[in-house]
């Protein structure tokens, strides 16, 4: 295996699990390299067979990742402050690429939902503005 890429760096390869540029930069080096393109598939064929490590497991379970409700309440503030700070852990410093499409997903569909509660209430309002009277004195 060359000295460029460890062998955490390839398994995180195959699970999608690193930034753009890294997925590109192995990419690459397996087009060139047929030696590396062979390791990647030894590595991939012993996972397939049921041999896995403690951080394989780890990895490919997303053990550490919070769950999709979680990370709403999160986008909502409506969580206690150590997983909040957890969170805010995991996806910034760690950088999980998972939660932080998960985050990006919640959060467009938040937008998409405050926007559809002001089309509402607008509506409401326009179409009873003529049932509404002032009471005198007001």
């Amino acid at each position: 295996m060359p000295a460029a890429f460890r062998l955490s760096d390839l398994e995180a390869y195959l699970d999608e699990a690193l930034p753009a540029e890294e997925m590109a930069r192995i990419e690459k080096a397996l087009r060139k390299d047929a030696g590396l393109l062979k390791h990647l598939t030894a590595i991939h064929g012993r996972r397939n067979a049921g041999v896995h490590s403690l951080g394989e497991i780890w990895r490919r379970h997303r053990v550490s990742c919070p769950t999709r409700q979680q990370l709403g309440s999160y986008l909502l503030k409506a969580l206690p402050d150590d997983l909040a700070d957890y969170i805010t852990f995991h996806v910034e410093l760690v950088g999980c690429r998972y939660c932080r499409a998960n985050l990006h997903d919640l959060d467009a569909q938040l937008a998409e939902d405050q926007k559809a509660v002001q089309t509402r209430r607008r509506k409401y309002f326009q179409s009873s503005a003529g049932y509404l009277r002032r009471e005198k004195g007001n």
